[in-house]
């Protein structure tokens, strides 16, 4: 019997999703984010732009003016270039990227892809926060190459806390998330816990291979650390950032999930895949009649 040549590509892609899991992708990562500092790949930058496509005209400085590739990959965008929808009811996308799945958490449980679930538990490793979100809405948007790599705040924060979880750094491309299960609660994340005004929120870094660090703007805290354990950091006081104000940033590509809690706010995307861009409206908040009719349809989109 003939096996159909899509079983090849399905076989090939399931080998190469897994063998990440036998190489060392902590410290390739790490020596490739010391690399990419270094002034020697000064010269890689021209060649990525190309190979990637990157809109190099929206970057904050010539491409000749980077010191290395970190540098330009990490890059900011002109002012303008990701103008933010201010309507204060509206949440926006917190990266440029891609909507990889969107939708209500099933009690405790979310959707990688199709028949394929991790867990909140898993995700934040944190019990408390993760009973905050239990049947609420959560998106997954994915960073490749190619994309801008700060994040921004989706609307009004009141940053209460972090909580750091190491892991592996397994790529997070279509074939890892089809072939791995678990992948998100496996890699290195970072989370960033607000209230805001439709309650509290959690913004989950992912890190994925060649993320040689995970930084943010309000904290000293980095990632990808040797001997680095998981760390929860409870603020005094809140850190209060408007809506677009940037958070942090990935050196290399990765993913954020976004989790809201259940009847506050509803995520409105039409379709998975599709591209996101920083300051673009991804979701609203509910008002009583708009979480009565939710309810009374199951949650159904």
């Amino acid at each position: 019997m003939e096996i159909p040549f899509t079983g090849y590509l399905d076989t090939l892609s399931r080998v190469f999703a897994h063998s990440f899991r036998h190489i060392p992708t902590n410290l390739i990562s790490r020596s490739w984010g010391r690399f990419a500092r270094t002034n020697a790949s000064k010269q890689l930058i021209g060649p990525f732009a190309k190979v990637f496509r990157i809109a190099t005209n929206e970057a904050e400085k010539d491409i000749e003016e980077y010191a290395n590739l970190n540098d330009f990959f990490t890059r900011r965008l002109k002012p303008g270039a990701r103008p933010i929808d201010e309507n204060p009811h509206i949440l926006v996308s917190p990266v440029d990227g891609a909507v990889s799945f969107s939708g209500q958490c099933i009690q405790n449980r979310l959707i990688q892809i199709k028949g394929i679930y991790f867990d909140l538990f898993g995700l934040l490793r944190d019990g408390p926060m993760s009973k905050h979100f239990e049947d609420g809405q959560y998106a997954t948007l994915y960073l490749s190459p190619q994309d801008y790599h700060r994040v921004h705040a989706p609307l009004d924060m009141s940053i209460t806390g972090i909580g750091y979880m190491p892991g592996t750094l397994l790529p997070v491309n279509r074939p890892s998330v089809r072939w791995v299960p678990d992948l998100y609660t496996q890699n290195e994340r970072l989370m960033i816990y607000a209230d805001t005004p439709c309650g509290p929120i959690a913004l989950v870094l992912v890190g994925a291979q060649c993320v040689g660090y995970i930084s943010l703007t309000f904290s000293d805290f980095i990632t990808n650390r040797p001997g680095l354990g998981p760390a929860r950091l409870n603020f005094a006081s809140p850190i209060n950032v408007n809506k677009g104000q940037e958070l942090g940033a990935f050196e290399m590509g990765s993913t954020v999930v976004m989790l809201l809690t259940k009847d506050r706010a509803k995520f409105e995307f039409p379709e998975s895949d599709l591209p996101v861009r920083v300051g673009q409206r991804i979701g609203s908040f509910l008002d009583p009649v708009s979480a009565e009719s939710d309810q009374n349809s199951g949650g159904k989109k």
